[in-house]
């Protein structure tokens, strides 16, 4: 009998999008991120996706103080990988955005491939009372903002990291992404496995259809051959919609309240391991297997937990 496809569940348990105001379920303390942390993990999820927030007001932080709160936590009490970001705030270069990866080394970064309007302006709309000063106008002039992630900048940070053995979490928020990665891999500046994560459904990137997703894989399929992983992030309400369309197709999967605060229409998440739950039950619904924090390392080529910092 032929042994059922892996797919790996990453959670996304804290973000640079929402607010505290938002979901009184994001995590924004040290110990508050490090328990759902856990419970994700505890739940099948074989990656965490790690922001670090100000434990006095919730904004989103790039200090490694504030990653040190909680990363040894989360090593102690768990073997799943642990993947920073390097995106963070939308306002700061890129030195700053790899300052936390650079301290602690870890297995996994993600990586953003191309400048892009990001915004969820339309979000300032919908709340009327916020918890932070910082919170309303943040999220009303991030129609002004640009994320940006040069040609320079993404050399940057894969020259600084390679050092570290840092595999990436590629996130491709369009179609031209992809093709700016096939660009950097030519130049020697990743070697694979490499690891794709479509993105859709950020106003300034591509919107949350299933043609959509099916036109990014026939693309990444036709510029990196048979070596690569590929995971589906869909924002918002196209969060479940998309990991069930990319589990039945092959693929991995992402969740958390980075990407979606709800766990049904007009329903609330009560924490990221909600989430995770929910998408491994469909995974095995549909027939496969939850990758393991090792079976993950084993799929992605990792370096292994113990290369890390913390």
């Amino acid at each position: 009998m032929a042994a059922r496809r892996k797919t790996i569940i990453t959670c996304a348990v804290t973000g640079a999008i929402h607010t505290p105001t938002m979901s009184d379920a994001l995590p924004y303390r040290a110990e508050d991120i490090a328990q759902q942390a856990i419970a994700a993990a505890e739940a099948g999820a074989a990656i965490l996706h790690l922001h670090a927030r100000n434990p006095l007001d919730g904004s989103v932080s790039l200090d490694p103080n504030h990653f040190a709160a909680f990363l040894p936590t989360i090593a102690e009490n768990t073997d799943a990988v642990i993947n920073i970001s390097t995106g963070g705030s939308l306002k700061t270069s890129i030195q700053d955005r790899i300052a936390p990866a650079l301290r602690f080394s870890p297995e996994m970064c993600s990586l953003n491939m191309g400048s892009m309007n990001f915004s969820f302006h339309p979000l300032a709309e919908r709340y009327s009372d916020w918890k932070f000063d910082w919170e309303r106008d943040y999220v009303a002039e991030s129609d002004g903002y640009i994320f940006r992630n040069t040609f320079r900048d993404i050399r940057t940070a894969a020259e600084a990291l390679a050092p570290h053995g840092i595999k990436f979490e590629h996130e491709c928020y369009d179609v031209g992404h992809l093709y700016n990665l096939k660009f950097c891999l030519d130049a020697g500046l990743f070697k694979p496995p490499i690891f794709l994560q479509f993105v859709l459904g950020i106003l300034g990137g591509i919107g949350p259809d299933l043609d959509n997703l099916v036109f990014m894989k026939r693309t990444a399929d036709r510029l990196f051959g048979d070596d690569y992983q590929w995971s589906v992030l869909g924002a918002g309400n196209a969060q479940m919609p998309l990991a069930s369309s990319a589990a039945a197709i092959g693929g991995n999967v992402r969740v958390g309240l980075e990407d979606s605060l709800f766990i049904g229409r007009g329903r609330l998440a009560g924490s990221n391991a909600e989430q995770v739950t929910k998408v491994r039950r469909v995974i095995e619904e549909l027939g496969a297997e939850v990758a393991t924090p090792d079976e993950a390392r084993e799929m992605l080529g990792l370096k292994g937990a113990a290369g890390t910092a913390f």
